[in-house]
This record gives C-alpha cells, structure tokens and sequence, in this order.
C-alpha cells in the first residue's frame, strides 16, 4: 500500500514505544464514568475483535478497544471491491460484515475478556436495521460481564438504509432512548454521529435527549471514486464512507460545533474521531472539545499508531506546563472572543 497519508506539513518523526515514566502528565480520562488510562482506542472496524491485530500492536496500551460493528444476524458485507485507496484517506464500502450476535457472544466476547483484563475498556459498537434490532442486540451485549460500554452505529454510509435513524433526529431519539430503557445501566450508551446531515447539532442534542452518555464523533463522509478508464464507481457499492487524514478539518470542526451547542453544558464526553495520524491531530480534537480519541486509517499505515500518539501527547502537556490531560480539553479559543 502506497503511503499517501504522509506529508502533511507535520515534523511526523515520532517518539519511542516504551513504557513512559512516572512522571509524565496524567493521561487518564473520564467519559461519563468510563474511566479510561488514556483517551486512545480504535474507531470502530479497523481493528476486527481485537485478537487480529494482538500481533501488531500492544493492546493493553489502549484506554479502550472498539470492536467492528456486531448486527443480529450475520453478514457477509458488501460485494468486491470494499476498500480503495484516496489521495489523503481512504473509501469503505465494507457493508457492515460480522459473525453476528451469538458468534460474537460465544467466541469472540470471550477473548475480549481477556484483553479487558490487560487494561483497555471494552466497547462494542452494535448496528442494525429496525429498532427492536437495535434493541434486542444492546440488551444482550450489556447483559454480559466486562462490556464497558455500547456505540451505536446509526450512522453506517455504506448499507441499506445505513443512515436513516442517524439522519431524523425524533428517529435517532427514539431509537436511542429505547436502548438506553433496555441496556444495564452500568454500560455506557456510545452515540456515533454522521457527518452527512445539514446540522449535526441537531441529531447530537437528539441523542442526548434520548439518553446518550457519550458521543462519538465522526462516522465517514459518503463519497465516490471513479475508474476513468472502465467509466465506473471504483467501489461495487458505487460510493463507500470516506476517512483519513482529508476530513479531519471537517471532523474537528463538527466536534468544537457540537462541544459548544450541546455537549458542554449537557455534561456528555466527546469521543473524537477522524483523520488522527499523528500526536499534533490529537491536540487539535483535545482543544475542539474531545476527551477521548478513535484511530482508524492510520492504522493501516502503522498499527503503533495510538500508542505514538499517547507518548506525543505526554511531550507536549510537558511543554505546556499541564499535569493532566484535562486541563486542555475544551479550552480553543476563537479568534474574537
């Protein structure tokens, strides 16, 4: 795979993978009681359920581990070709592929458990097609001992009907309240919100109402890639979800408009998500109001990613003066204010 997501005006060289010192500046976060070591965790789908990349990347590293979409039923995805290379990112059209609910329950949660064990949280990100599915599905995953927490993807470009509850507000509403009526309420209820809508402000402040105690933000643009010669979509489902390094100006500046509109004086955490490579991309989300942060692109570049990232955010709450990450969070500052 070419390396188009270098280059991006940053000084990328990066620090060592050792341990930090003791010393360093507190990196734990507080997402609504779901207290994480540190803000890092993948974005949902990168990482498959967690054992695919043990070999790759020190897991227990992470503040938390998001799992790919789990659907009730099992699903193949999407038609090849599900994955294409852009300038600055990449398209998916993965269709949402999965074991479904029982495979995930008897064979894959088992070993999250393990890795639970290690350190990170555990967050599994549920989807589907109808409420009672959405329903169903949350009931029984917040059942089992050492889930954390649940995101909701209702959000997904890339399936039929994918953004419909994520798109009507009093759908996304109702949709979610339901969920949170039905889940333990020691689990957290994750709400990751779409970028394709004219005002995200407003499914956020629907999914708050509904009861969310977390937002993530965002899920991918849905977009197109064209091969000149053949005079077709690239992708076998015509468009796919676009993410990496080209929408993270798009995808910071929806967190800062949802900080301030909504989630700042509701008290909910942002998880922030969206183009993150490098430690200085991190910052930017921290100071738009984000405490947590997802990885997801780059790591098919270098699955270390997350963790380079956590030691770069060390160095430069040092040079800050800062003792804790906290002191950052929120704290941009608009030119005329």
């Amino acid at each position: 795979m070419r390396q188009p997501l270098h280059g991006l005006g940053y000084n990328t060289a990066m620090t060592s993978t050792a341990a930090p010192p003791s010393t360093s500046p507190a990196l734990a976060v507080d997402l609504a009681g779901l207290c994480l070591a540190n803000p890092m965790m993948t974005a949902s789908g990168t990482c498959g359920y967690g054992y695919e990349y043990a070999e790759l990347m020190d897991l227990s590293r992470l503040g938390a581990f998001v799992t790919k979409s789990v659907t009730r039923e099992a699903r193949k995805g999407n038609e090849a070709y599900r994955i294409v290379e852009t300038r600055g990112g990449m398209l998916n059209a993965i269709g949402l592929a999965n074991v479904g609910l029982e495979v995930f329950l008897a064979e894959k949660l088992p070993q999250l458990r393990k890795l639970r064990a290690a350190g990170p949280k555990i967050i599994v990100n549920v989807a589907g097609h109808s409420v009672d599915d959405y329903v169903s599905s949350c009931a029984r995953i917040a059942s089992e001992p050492d889930v954390d927490a649940i995101e909701l993807n209702v959000s997904c470009p890339n399936v039929k009907d994918g953004l419909t509850f994520g798109t009507d507000p009093a759908l996304l509403r109702t949709v979610v309240a339901q969920v949170r009526g039905a889940m333990d309420a020691k689990v957290k209820l994750i709400v990751k919100l779409s970028p394709n809508v004219a005002d995200i402000t407003l499914t956020a402040r629907a999914a708050v109402e509904g009861g969310a105690n977390i937002l993530s933000m965002i899920n991918t643009y849905t977009a197109m890639a064209v091969d000149i010669h053949k005079r077709r979509p690239r992708l076998a489902n015509n468009t796919g979800g676009l993410s990496g390094p080209a929408i993270r100006p798009l995808a910071v500046h929806l967190v800062h408009r949802v900080y301030r509109a909504v989630a700042r004086d509701a008290g909910v955490p942002i998880i922030g998500m969206g183009g993150i490579q490098y430690w200085q991309d991190a910052v930017e989300f921290l100071l738009a109001g984000a405490s947590g942060l997802a990885v997801g692109t780059a790591l098919f570049v270098d699955p270390a990613t997350p963790i380079k990232v956590a030691q770069g955010l060390e160095q430069y709450l040092a040079k800050q003066g800062c003792k804790s990450i906290r002191e950052v969070i929120g704290t941009l500052k608009l030119h005329g204010e």
